[in-house]
């Protein structure tokens, strides 16, 4: 009975297999779905976009990215200004958030649920229960439309994230590593740099790159609190929408470009986010 039973068992566990590979293709598609259409609508005229039912087969043609990038405002400043807030935010948060986790996890202080509960409660407020409040301050402070004001908010926006991830990552660093390293002599800043950071090296990896998308999508605080200089490609990407019309081909040109760093690095980097999201969920 056992010999029969168990080819039954392995049958029935690859049909599940292959019915749940097929949900993950189908779920898979359903998310990426939009994001073709988006970038199909961004080859096609203003007049071919705006038709419903949609045209599919429409020319393709580059008018959308020529008005994107020769139009009357240039795109340039605010992906520039995007750049440049969310690697320095993420670079800050990594600073901070790698001995903050180090502290909670490896060589625990005194209360550190406390402290973990603490970085999770600034996440319950809602962003715009704060915004005035900080608005004010930033008026006050003369830091309106300066982007170092959004790369401090970014910072402080993500480095809750950024520790709980992190202490996640350094709970599976082995304890015999860190022992030997302290046997040799190794201080806290050589264990960090040459034992512990080869070894978390993925989850560093994920930890940045999910702080880095945040910072590039943010809309809400670079909207309030810049107009010009220190505009992002976010807060761009609003000015397509007009009162004359929406201007389909076009927005979709210029969310395809403003996406595009956000997709090469995370192309890049995808087999380190996966083993940086899975290091730590296996005890």
């Amino acid at each position: 009975m056992t010999a029969v039973a168990a080819p039954v068992n392995k049958k029935k566990e690859g049909r599940g297999g292959a019915w749940l590979s097929l949900l993950a293709w189908v779920i898979g598609i359903l998310f990426v779905l939009p994001v073709l259409w988006m970038v199909l609508t961004s080859f096609h005229s203003e007049a071919n976009a705006a038709q419903n039912p949609p045209a599919v087969f429409a020319p393709l043609t580059l008018e959308g990215y020529r008005e994107f990038f020769s139009g009357g405002a240039s795109p340039w400043p605010p992906l520039l200004n995007s750049l440049t807030a969310s690697i320095l935010s993420t670079a800050i948060v990594l600073l901070l958030a790698i001995p903050a986790a180090y502290a909670l996890s490896i060589k625990p202080v005194k209360k550190w649920s406390d402290v973990l509960f603490f970085f999770l409660s600034t996440k319950m407020l809602p962003v715009v229960a704060g915004l005035l409040p900080l608005y004010l301050f930033a008026q006050n402070a003369g830091l309106l439309d300066n982007i170092w004001l959004l790369i401090i908010f970014y910072t402080s926006m993500n480095l809750p994230i950024a520790v709980w991830m992190m202490r996640s990552f350094l709970s599976e660093v082995p304890v015999e590593m860190l022992e030997a390293a302290s046997v040799d002599g190794a201080g806290l800043t050589k264990t960090l740099r040459s034992v512990i950071a080869p070894v978390v090296m993925p989850g560093i990896a994920a930890t940045a790159l999910i702080c880095f998308i945040f910072s590039w999508n943010e809309l809400l605080f670079a909207r309030v609190l810049t107009a010009t200089v220190a505009e992002t490609a976010p807060v761009f990407l609003t000015s397509f929408v007009t009162s004359q019309g929406l201007f389909l081909a076009q927005l979709c040109a210029a969310a395809f470009v403003v996406s595009l760093p956000v997709l090469v690095a995370g192309f890049a980097a995808q087999d380190k986010l996966v083993q940086g999201l899975s290091l730590g969920s296996v005890k």
